[in-house]
């Protein structure tokens, strides 16, 4: 099984950018964490992030036909992205929606997720374990 792990803006900040929300682990960390956990289960995963909206989105339709699911955390894109939904829509690629902070409690605008309209599955608040959850998702439930 292969797994596109995508990370949106400011991602790439983690251990930085309020850690009160999003913790102390770097972004190293998490690329190292989820690496280390796909390879002690066989999953082949690929892991990209972009503070660009078209590159996440290109990265996107570079997965159809060769990635059996995607994780994504579209950060500020989450709330605005029409067309990284679209992305995934277009991709017909289970697509597991993951957050770091439980956005469900924090501001208003962050009550509004585009990428949820085309997601199989959402984690919110688990920090970066919610990665691992995601993983874990999607090869209980669409391995090949």
């Amino acid at each position: 099984m292969k797994i596109l792990i995508i990370n949106g803006p400011n991602l790439n900040m983690l251990g930085i950018r309020e850690p009160g929300h999003y913790g102390k682990e770097t972004y190293a960390d998490l690329v190292k964490k989820i690496e280390s956990y796909c390879s002690d289960k066989g999953i082949d995963c690929e892991c990209y992030q972009s503070n660009h909206e078209g590159c996440l989105v290109d990265k996107i339709q570079e997965a159809y036909g060769n990635t059996d699911g995607i994780v994504i955390n579209p950060g500020a894109y989450t709330h605005t992205s029409v067309a990284i939904l679209d992305a995934v829509k277009s991709v017909s690629i289970p697509t597991v929606e993951v957050h770091i902070s439980k956005v469900e409690e924090r501001e208003d605008f962050r009550q509004i997720s585009y990428i949820r309209l085309a997601a199989v599955k959402t984690i919110t608040g688990h920090g970066t374990d919610g990665y691992l959850e995601a993983i874990d998702f999607l090869t209980e439930n669409y391995k090949k």
